[in-house]
């Protein structure tokens, strides 16, 4: 059976284990980066309001906790150490232990509620005094937690942002002025995304829903990254922008020369196409007209894109005249193979022809009337310059007919 003695010596431990636990969270929470960065910030909206309410709390906790805490060394005084508490000692310990002995702060009860024979704040026990620090503990850290949460989903498309605005920075010196202004107006949105962060976190907190049983518990909600997603996300589409107008500018000489260079090689093939389509006028008809001329360079004007930076209007404009060259260089390729294939195809039909002729005589018909006439038709047609295509090629269509009917 435990004694009155061993009882109030376990207590007495309890209280100083509670004690030490106490005093750990507090220094834990008076050390925490949230809470250090709060009380330096130049905070705004809720979060201001929010932790002015919270600071008030913590310095009332503090107020308490060295209140208790006296109450406790004095409960240490008397019923620790090797010995048990002296019978002397007990009144005193068991009144510490249970009755009220901690002056809580704050301003006293209005006097039309205060009884005569009491005092205008009454003291609490050492259990009330842990109840209200943990109310107030409890208070605190909601909001520490619910702006460490914010900075810590935040810091991630933020972060990526500036790593990605870092790298940016050194290639778009020079790059001219539209990159160069769209640059800053981007870093500055991120940089206002921060500042707003910082300054006012607990607008992009949205706490959990309340449960049934009464609020939600602290620390429970979501962060609202939005906004900080969204500057992310047109730091990376911005990117590859930079990358392609820092690559402009790397090989603008070289992409010039070649342009020149394909420039006078598609002229020299449309000169080769314009000759093999004379060549092929003089045998055969209905080749198509002649593709336009293909305009030199405007090497000029690229040259001062150059000299003036403006490496995405150079990068626009080369792509332009190259695509434009792509053309020039596909309507000379379709005359060329227009005026060969007109020539292979009356190849063609002289050879079709030739072979239907010896068909015809295997049949017993090479001195009918009718297929003579055919065939002298088609040949005057193939060997005629320059060619009817279309003719002659309907009167072999003919002959063909005329020698697979019989």
């Amino acid at each position: 059976m435990v004694t009155p003695e061993e009882g109030t010596t376990q207590r007495v431990a309890e209280v100083l284990a509670e004690r030490d636990a106490v005093q750990a969270n507090l220094l834990e929470l008076d050390g925490s980066f949230a809470k250090q960065v709060l009380e330096g910030a130049e905070l705004t909206g809720q979060t201001r309001d929010r932790w002015a309410e919270a600071s008030a709390a913590l310095a009332g906790l503090w107020e308490t906790y060295l209140a208790y805490s006296a109450v406790v060394d004095r409960v240490a005084a008397l019923g620790s150490g090797a010995r048990r508490p002296a019978r002397k000692d007990l009144p005193e310990l068991s009144a510490l232990l249970t009755e009220g002995c901690v002056q809580l702060p704050g301003a006293p009860a209005p006097l039309a509620r205060r009884d005569l024979a009491t005092a205008a704040r009454p003291p609490v026990t050492l259990v009330a005094a842990v109840g209200a620090m943990r109310r107030a503990f409890a208070a605190v850290t909601e909001v520490t937690a619910a702006v460490e949460a914010v900075w810590t989903a935040v810091a991630v498309p933020l972060d990526a942002a500036e790593e990605a605005l870092a790298r940016l920075r050194p290639l778009v010196r020079g790059l001219g002025t539209d990159l160069e202004a769209e640059f800053r107006d981007i870093a500055a949105a991120v940089a206002a995304q921060r500042d707003a962060a910082n300054a006012d976190p607990l607008a992009l907190w949205r706490p959990a829903a309340a449960s049934a049983a009464g609020a939600s518990a602290a620390g429970e909600g979501s962060v609202e990254v939005s906004a900080a997603t969204r500057a992310r996300d047109r730091v990376l589409a911005f990117e590859p922008r930079v990358g392609e107008a820092d690559r402009t500018r790397r090989g603008a000489r070289q992409r010039i020369d070649e342009l020149e260079a394909a420039v006078a090689a598609a002229r020299a093939d449309r000169q080769d196409a314009i000759a093999a389509r004379q060549d092929a006028q003089t045998r055969v008809t209905a080749l198509p007209p002649l593709p336009p001329e293909i305009s030199p360079p405007p090497l000029a004007s690229l040259g001062a894109l150059a000299d003036g930076g403006q490496w995405v209007r150079l990068a626009a404009e080369l792509d332009r005249c190259q695509a434009e060259l792509s053309a020039a260089a596909g309507q000379t390729a379709d005359l060329r193979a227009a005026a060969t294939g007109a020539i292979d195809k009356r190849d063609e039909l002289r050879g079709l022809l030739r072979a239907y002729k010896v068909k015809a005589a295997r049949l017993g018909a090479a001195e009918d009337p009718a297929l003579a006439a055919c065939y002298d038709q088609a040949r005057e047609l193939l060997w005629t310059a320059p060619c009817d295509l279309a003719a002659a090629q309907a009167a072999v269509t003919a002959y063909q007919r005329a020698i697979l009917e019989r």
